[in-house]
């Protein structure tokens, strides 16, 4: 009876009806949500996931938040590279030191596994914090029992001393099991340094070449002296690796009776002795204290693909050097002249690269791409790193870099043609970039292998191999750059060093 009545009361007012049911079916729906909506804020101010404290947080790039609550297979190991660098050199820096009070690094719900004396192994879940800084953001816990503070660990990440900075990103490598070639794997600590005059420069590199997880490796020690538009010359010596000492903790080095020493407070000691590469029996020696300036340095990259290892980091972006560099007796007595070091590891068989770092004004700048010697890798953009006295600046990624090969150079019997200027520009957002680097002097080396009047193959270069652009330039000049950050205009002009391929 009741069903009639329904249906009969529908069908004499079928429009009324269905505005009825369309009300009550939208009321339904909109307290479904609201308590769907209550349901996770209180599943939320209950989530042990949550992490608290400050008012800003920083998260991986890409990461779904929904994803990192729920523990979804796309929220595994996600991080935050360079995490430490971010934190000094942006987030805790000088320069916005008026406007960010705190910061506090954090990793919520890592899951590891401990293990037992007996041997059994347990899922956990960890957190990892540094007391201080989270106590300064409003995110501690109460602590019942104990103490929690800060450890000597905790204090090397926040703010570590010059010394373990520098062992920190200039310590020596080990190729992974995943590298071929283990042959051709080459790591090297490289300094240059520049008279006051600007008119004489030295490079230096201490070279570890081969396989150094097996008994077929070495070092050699490179030294180029170079007078503007004038002479070359070349010294050298190849040491068996029982004279070698390296290591992957720290930076120290040692070649026999030359090395390379981080000293307490971060300067580097540098001592090398050779002879002259052609014969003449001339003997060079160096002996030079460089002093990188602070917060000057580029925490270093490492690009892997497939078998490739490419790895650099630049601890003394802008340094300056004082000693003195001898040949055959006569020495020249360097105070305060312009520095640089870098270090460089990976597999270098076929690569080459564009590569420059030079000061402009009160800016320091460093741009460099790498090319794989496997043709079919893709070339990514290069990278240009832009830092000022307070540290870390900017960053540009321009697609490509122009030269005009306005230079000539006999290589050999070879006339090559090399840059007599290069320029690069970029746009990120409202931040702009344009570098015009003027070559001033320039020199080329044939790095195909070739053999001696002994009939013996040596190497033009030590990581020489065929290439499809097998002659490497190195040049000195001066670069300008102009553009804007932050709505600032940025302007300077310096000396710097600069290398590509022909």
């Amino acid at each position: 009876m009741i069903g009639q009545l329904a249906f009969r009361n529908i069908a004499y007012r079928p429009w009324r009806s269905l505005l009825l049911f369309v009300g009550y079916g939208v009321g339904v729906a909109v307290m479904i949500v609201l308590l769907s909506i209550g349901e996770a804020l209180l599943s939320q101010a209950r989530s042990e996931k949550l992490v608290g404290g400050g008012t800003i947080t920083v998260l991986p790039e890409g990461l779904d938040i929904e994803v990192m609550k729920t523990g979804g297979i796309g929220g595994l190991f996600f991080s935050i590279d360079h995490a430490s660098f971010l934190y000094r050199q942006v987030l805790a820096s000088p320069r916005y030191r008026g406007e960010i009070e705190a910061v506090a690094p954090q990793i919520e719900g890592r899951l590891l596994y401990a293990r037992t004396a007996d041997g059994r192994e347990y899922p956990v879940h960890a957190v990892g914090e540094i007391p201080s800084a989270t106590w300064a953001v409003g995110a501690a816990a109460e602590v019942i029992v104990g103490k929690w503070e800060d450890d000597d660990g905790d204090r090397r990440w926040i703010a570590p001393t010059p010394v373990e900075l520098v062992n920190e990103i200039d310590h020596f490598h080990l190729p992974s099991d995943s590298v071929e070639n283990r042959d051709t794997w080459a790591e090297w600590h490289y300094f240059n340094v520049l008279s006051r005059d600007q008119k004489r420069w030295a490079f230096i590199s201490f070279i570890v070449g081969g396989d150094v997880t097996s008994s077929k490796w070495g070092g050699k020690l490179g030294i180029t002296l170079r007078e503007q538009n004038g002479a070359t010359r070349r010294f050298g010596t190849t040491l068996d690796r029982s004279r070698v000492r390296f290591s992957t903790t720290d930076a120290n080095l040692v070649f026999g009776d030359s090395r390379v020493t981080v000293l307490p407070d971060g300067d580097y000691d540098v001592r090398a002795s050779a002879r002259e590469e052609t014969g003449s029996g001339s003997t060079l020696s160096v002996h030079l204290r460089v002093r990188p300036a602070p917060h000057a340095f580029f925490p270093g990259i490492s690009m892997t693909s497939g078998g490739f290892v490419s790895g650099y980091t630049v601890p003394a972006l802008r340094a300056s050097a004082m000693g003195t560099l001898c040949v055959d007796g006569k020495c020249e007595q360097l105070i305060d002249v312009q520095s640089y070091h870098d270090h460089n590891w990976g597999i270098w068989r076929g690569v080459t690269w564009d590569w420059g770092a030079s000061r402009a004004g009160q800016y320091t700048l460093l741009y460099g791409r790498v090319y794989p010697g496997d043709t079919t890798t893709s070339i990514p953009p290069m990278l240009v790193y832009l830092v000022d006295s307070l540290g870390f600046r900017a960053v540009f990624r321009p697609k490509m870099i122009s030269y005009e090969d306005g230079r000539m150079l006999k290589v050999g019997s070879t006339q090559l043609r090399v840059p007599s200027r290069g320029s690069f520009e970029d746009v990120r957002g409202s931040d702009t970039l344009r570098v015009e680097i003027t070559v001033e002097d320039a020199i080329a080396t044939d790095t195909r292998p070739r053999r001696n009047a002994a009939g013996q193959e040596e190497r033009g270069d030590p990581l020489g191999s065929e290439k499809a652009r097998p002659y490497f330039v190195q040049m000195k000049g001066t670069a300008r750059i102009s553009g804007r950050i932050d709505g600032q205009p940025i302007s300077g002009t310096g000396t710097g060093f600069f290398e590509t391929y022909r």
